[in-house]
């Protein structure tokens, strides 16, 4: 009978799944502050505000960083005690926080800009500003020299159509990959019976190279749907 210690990892699920479970609030908080912030400029409040929304995003961003270095140091110090069996119980505190450490001092101020959620924000400000005539500000105008066809006429009643359904969307899904949208329902249709056909499912706008739509690929569009629903509004008012 060997003498091998035995490593019980139930601790260590435990505390993946707190860090699941962290980074699930994370992530609604900065879907919050983006509604926050949406809000201020389509009432057209004070800019200083929607600037400090944006801090709250990068904050937001270093906090979602931290912890999946987290997460993916203790999955490593895991899979090297079950790559090594080592002969005595290791201090698994010690290891993880010997990583989490070498994985921190890659940290730099790009990452937090790329972070997928802030991408979106910052996409989703823009869009809303250049519709609800905001002024933007340098590094928007910037990357906004060359503005997309789509966004330029976005209030135009033909953008606000589903290419599904031919009707005007209610709950717009925007396509991270090719950018065009679709409503949320009819495109999770369209996937779904893909799915059970064990096939792709292509993009449904007309001239659209996208062969392989995903559910991980679509992302609320908010923006959108403001524009649609401030629309409806003025429309109702002036009839």
């Amino acid at each position: 009978m060997s003498g091998r210690s035995v490593v019980s990892f139930s601790g260590v699920d435990s505390c993946l799944s707190s860090l699941k479970s962290c980074q699930s609030y994370i992530n609604s908080g900065m879907d919050i502050t983006t509604n926050v912030a949406l809000d201020l400029v389509e009432h057209q409040n004070d800019l200083e505000e929607v600037n400090e929304m944006e801090k709250v995003m990068l904050d937001y961003a270093a906090m979602s960083r931290d912890v999946s270095h987290y997460m993916q140091a203790v999955e490593d110090t895991v899979n090297q005690i079950k790559r090594e069996k080592p002969e005595t119980v290791p201090h698994l505190k010690d290891l993880v926080q010997e990583k989490f450490m070498t994985l921190e001092e890659t940290n730099n101020d790009l990452q937090l800009k790329r972070n997928e959620k802030f991408v979106h924000f910052k996409e989703q400000l823009k869009q809303m500003k250049i519709q609800f005539g905001v002024p933007l500000d340098a590094g928007e105008s910037q990357a906004n020299e060359q503005v997309d066809e789509d966004l330029t006429v976005t209030q135009s009643q033909m953008n606000f159509i589903c290419p599904i359904t031919q009707e005007e969307m209610k709950k717009p899904v925007r396509n991270k990959t090719c950018g065009h949208t679709y409503e949320e329902e009819a495109i999770l249709k369209i996937i779904m019976h893909k799915e059970k056909q064990k096939k792709k499912a292509c993009c449904p706008q007309i001239g659209c190279y996208n062969t392989d739509v995903k559910r991980s690929d679509l992302v609320p569009d908010e923006a959108l749907k403001r524009l649609i629903d401030h629309r409806k509004k003025h429309s109702q008012s002036t009839q």
